[in-house]
């Protein structure tokens, strides 16, 4: 599966913010399971379990851009760049910041990783 942006935030994940948890929805004590995060739905549930991420805590402290190429190495392919600011926000949610969208990000991703 292959995400192309349609010139839209809402339509940049698209297939992958389909049944995704809205972050305003998100109770952080009742986080247990991947689709349990702000900004994740089955799909990225899956493409986390694919890199290794197979529970939320193991997000804490790791790098998102880190996740990001190891899922764009196993997949053999470029992933679209906001997935990468969906591993922003969840990493830094399980590192104790508060629950925010994916597109939050996208400039921050813009200013310090450039086009990934």
């Amino acid at each position: 599966m292959t995400f192309h942006s349609s010139g839209t935030r809402q339509g940049a994940l698209h297939k992958l913010s389909l049944a995704a948890m809205n972050p305003a929805k998100v109770e952080r004590d009742r986080v247990r399971q991947l689709t349990d995060l702000p900004n994740v739905g089955p799909a990225m549930a899956m493409y986390l379990e694919f890199i290794g991420i197979n529970a939320p805590e193991q997000l804490a402290g790791k790098d998102p851009l880190r996740l990001y190429q190891s899922l764009c190495r196993k997949r053999g392919a470029r992933q679209d760049p906001c997935v990468l600011d969906v591993f922003i926000s969840i990493t830094r949610f399980m590192s104790g910041d508060e629950p925010k969208p994916w597109w939050v990000y996208t400039e921050e991703r813009k200013r310090r990783y450039g086009s990934v």
